[in-house]
């Protein structure tokens, strides 16, 4: 790789990606933040219609282990969520951002319901869905065809790896051509996707990790989010651990593996998310991640060490 596309750093904002909040701000004209919700799905992965066991990283909360309590209603978990959050930022917008398992398992009327509920809220710009490229018939992509009409819409969804070794490790119970084929249905109706890829899977080399990071570049996708692998108390892949069957990434080697991806994503690619954190009382390692302000600070770092930023050599891998 050593084509360039410019001789000088391309800048969103003060950053050298194309970040989340310079997207929504040129948007929505001020900060936009995600209030994470719960609305008591669950997965076609965990209660056998497809597997069981769910993903071998995924906690018991289906990957909401911030979002709001199920135990509370809808619309009581976006207003503790958002109360929460204006303490930071007390003059935003909202995006309500169904986290928690899979969103669109479910009929379409009573993701209408839900849905809608949280549109109907002061403040809201948009939705955000996860969801499972498994779970996207036709009648939900209807709905979410008339939704993107209306309102700010994303569909997120999990690959995760492009290695299917990978995939039966972790039991994703679906292969890459279901996700490539759920991307497809979504683009035909012009439905925004962000895709999750994991770095730091059981027995992917440096090299396995970016061949994914390169494949969602070459996708019709309009964001990303690249998480680090985070083992979990009580989560399946806990015995691949004690098996020998996964390290964790050093954090030098995991801000290094982000900015070589940076390097060849698309430019107008909208970056998320580039690390995350989970439950301190829940986290078994990497113990580093758990000072996710230190890790984004050290990719901010490298790129300006390397005086290289998001896009330099797309088209040239």
């Amino acid at each position: 790789m050593n084509t360039q596309l410019t001789n000088s750093p391309k800048l969103w904002g003060d950053k050298r990606f194309h970040t989340w909040n310079t997207e929504m701000r040129r948007e929505f004209g001020d900060k936009v933040f995600k209030v994470m919700l719960d609305a008591g799905f669950t997965c076609p992965n965990r209660d056998g219609s497809i597997a069981k066991g769910g993903c071998t990283f995924c906690s018991a909360r289906g990957s909401g282990d911030f979002a709001g309590s199920r135990r509370d209603d809808l619309i009581t978990q976006f207003n503790t969520i958002r109360d929460r959050q204006h303490l930071k930022w007390p003059h935003a917008k909202y995006i309500g951002y169904f986290q928690a398992y899979t969103n669109t398992y479910a009929p379409v009327e009573t993701l209408r319901e839900y849905y809608e509920a949280i549109l109907e809220q002061p403040g809201v710009v948009g939705l955000s869905i996860a969801t499972r490229p498994d779970c996207l018939p036709d009648d939900v992509i209807d709905y979410l065809a008339e939704l993107n009409e209306r309102t700010y819409l994303w569909v997120e969804m999990g690959l995760q790896t492009i290695h299917e070794s990978t995939s039966e490790l972790i039991n994703r119970a679906h292969d890459s051509k279901c996700y490539l084929d759920a991307v497809e249905k979504l683009r035909k109706r012009n439905i925004r996707v962000c895709t999750h890829i994991i770095y730091g899977l059981p027995q992917e080399t440096h090299e396995m990790m970016l061949d994914t990071g390169r494949a969602v570049a070459n996708m019709d996708v309009q964001g990303i989010k690249i998480h680090l692998l985070h083992l979990m108390r009580k989560t399946p892949m806990v015995k691949q651990y004690e098996a020998g069957l996964l390290r964790f990434l050093e954090k030098d080697e995991y801000v290094k593996l982000i900015v070589d991806t940076l390097e060849f994503l698309p430019p107008e690619m909208i970056v998320h998310r580039l690390t995350g954190d989970a439950p301190r009382d829940l986290l078994i390692g990497p113990l580093w991640s758990l000072k996710k302000w230190e890790v984004l600070n050290a990719i901010d770092d490298e790129l300006k060490r390397r005086d290289t930023w998001q896009g330099k050599y797309w088209r040239a891998f």
